[in-house]
């Protein structure tokens, strides 16, 4: 057996946790004394799993209806609490995410780097302007932003729209997934590919 320790990441999306899930995930915690971890993703992931541990956790986690981490997903939108939680909010961020997950259910694989955030008002909390493809509450709709990027050396993403109803927001975020699709041999940050002169969308 690999006596190195791993994590088993479980997607939560709109950072939601469903109760029968933390209630299964503190057993397990407890019987293999693991860390749980809540990530700045929006998702849990439990840590210090020996091979054993691993598999058994996600026999116990999957009926559940647990989604677990892994290669060729589409990327689970980072999201605010939006309109429904906070008074500031303006759209419900959490309910574009779960139509987004419904329209790309099933379908893939899809190339690695590229993260969605989704916020549900200006203040952009979820990083919207510094993420691959960023989606803005307003009062109008939706502004949509592509290329941003975080970490040491942040960039601001282009404004691609500006109030685009939901439907809008699903058919954007298709176009530039399949561009990033045809464009990326492995894996790559949409930043990369604004330069490229057949980019499908200008700044407005």
């Amino acid at each position: 057996m690999n006596s190195k320790k791993k994590r088993l990441t479980i997607l939560l999306p709109a950072g939601r946790l469903p109760l029968p899930v933390m209630a299964k995930a503190h057993e397990l915690a407890q019987r293999f004394g693991l860390e749980v971890y809540l990530s700045t993703a929006q998702n849990m992931r439990l840590m210090g799993l020996d091979d054993a541990q691993l598999e058994q956790a996600r026999a116990e986690l999957a009926p559940l209806g647990v989604e677990f981490k892994g290669p060729g997903k589409f990327p689970i939108p980072q999201v605010c609490i939006g309109s429904r939680d906070c008074s500031a909010g303006v759209q419900d961020p959490e309910e574009l995410s779960r139509r987004l997950l419904a329209h790309f259910q099933g379908r893939g694989p899809f190339k690695p780097k590229v993260k969605i955030a989704i916020s549900g008002c200006p203040l952009c909390c979820p990083g919207v302007k510094t993420t691959d493809i960023g989606v803005m509450g307003s009062k109008q709709g939706y502004d949509i932003y592509v290329g941003g990027k975080g970490g040491a050396n942040p960039v601001v993403g282009r404004r691609i729209a500006r109030g685009a109803p939901a439907d809008q927001v699903i058919s954007t975020i298709e176009a530039l997934i399949a561009y990033h699709d045809r464009k990326t041999p492995k894996k790559q940050r949409m930043v990369r590919l604004l330069a490229e002169p057949d980019f499908p969308f200008a700044e407005v």
